[in-house]
């Protein structure tokens, strides 16, 4: 028995989640996840001066399982320890890692107060500490090259639970053309459309995916989570091509609602996360809600739910806009409150001000 370090990396948080999600379910195998899984993400890893620290992440590694032979712990946002000598706390919690501990790292964006600009490159004292710990570097980016990125869709559309038609898997080749990445949110939502074991044609992707030069609906919750407003914009206009107005109002609704249930709940996994919302099949969706949730906190939630009531009245005829600037204006404002750190500025008070 001995340990194991993996570190998923890649610039598509969506893959990158899709990724962890495996990873974790190799790695626990039969286990109850609730008793062998720990999550920790930079909202456990603030410190009383307002820094980032790994004592939480570190407790966890070095703490022998409960009832379960082995315990699963995953780090998230680590390039919160990318600047200055932040990383050297992760080459001592690898080095001083317990034979009963698989420890997950996860280089991805934080998102309280959230990071812009390049997200920073892994230290290469870092990987080269997990080579001598012979553990795994897992890059979720897919290949650049056609031929090498179309196998890689390809592969993941055989993994998965649904049994594809040739015609329906160059129809979804088609569908996300260069930007692979679109492929893992529009397998999970063939999946909750059309149930585990199902059979999908083109009629299928046409119908779920939307047309060629569309989105799935997924791709535009991901971009308000990131606070990518300018993309937000730009996929509200390529779901306008095959989703009405008020639907796409409705979907956004809903998630945030979920969320509001989730916030405060005392959830802490994906598996009760889903539990709680009465959502079946794959758990992935739940535990993005989950973290969203969290990222948000109760008070940017709420504010959300306001600007989206606000938006409703909108598009029901309260003023004389088009819906396509409602939707604008709505996904700007909600991205926007993905970027606004937690701390009540005067920027942000000013916000609350103008939208009351």
């Amino acid at each position: 028995m001995s340990s194991s370090v993996s570190l998923v990396t890649g610039s598509d948080a969506v893959l990158v989640s899709a990724y962890v999600s495996k990873l974790i379910n190799s790695l626990a195998g039969n286990c109850d996840r609730s008793l062998a899984v720990t999550q920790v993400d930079e909202s456990d890893m603030r410190d009383l001066d307002g820094g980032w620290s790994l004592a939480v992440l570190a407790n966890a590694a070095q703490s022998p399982p409960l009832f379960t032979e082995r315990r699963v712990v995953v780090g998230r946002h680590m390039t919160r320890f990318a600047r200055g000598d932040g990383y050297k706390e992760l080459l001592r919690l690898i080095s001083s890692l317990i034979p009963t501990t698989d420890l997950v790292l996860v280089w991805e964006r934080g998102q309280t107060p959230a990071m812009v600009g390049q997200m920073p490159r892994v230290p290469k004292q870092l990987t080269d500490a997990i080579g001598a710990a012979r553990g795994d570097i897992i890059n979720t980016n897919p290949p650049a090259k056609k031929g090498e990125g179309d196998a890689w869709v390809k592969a993941l559309i055989s993994e998965s639970d649904l049994r594809f038609e040739a015609a329906a898997v160059r129809k979804l080749l088609e569908l996300v053309g260069e930007d692979r990445s679109l492929v893992v949110g529009c397998l999970r939502t063939l999946e909750g459309a059309l149930g585990a074991g199902a059979k999908v044609s083109a009629e299928d992707i046409s119908i779920y995916g939307g047309a060629a030069g569309s989105t799935v609906p997924w791709a535009l919750d991901a971009a308000i989570d990131k606070g990518d407003a300018k993309a937000a914009i730009n996929l509200v206009h390529r779901q306008l091509a095959y989703r009405h107005p008020f639907q796409i109002a409705a979907t956004l609704n809903t998630r945030y609602q979920r969320m509001l249930r989730l916030d405060g709940a005392n959830i802490v996994n994906q598996q009760e996360a889903a539990k709680t919302l009465g959502m079946k099949g794959s758990s992935y969706p739940a535990q993005q809600l989950l973290m969203q949730s969290r990222r948000l906190g109760s008070q940017r939630i709420a504010e959300a739910i306001e600007l989206l009531a606000k938006s409703d009245l909108r598009l029901r005829g309260k003023v004389d806009w088009p819906h396509e600037l409602i939707l604008e204006v709505l996904v700007a404002e909600l991205a926007w409150l993905s970027r606004r750190p937690h701390t009540h500025s005067p920027r942000a008070r000013r916000h609350r001000r103008h939208h009351r």
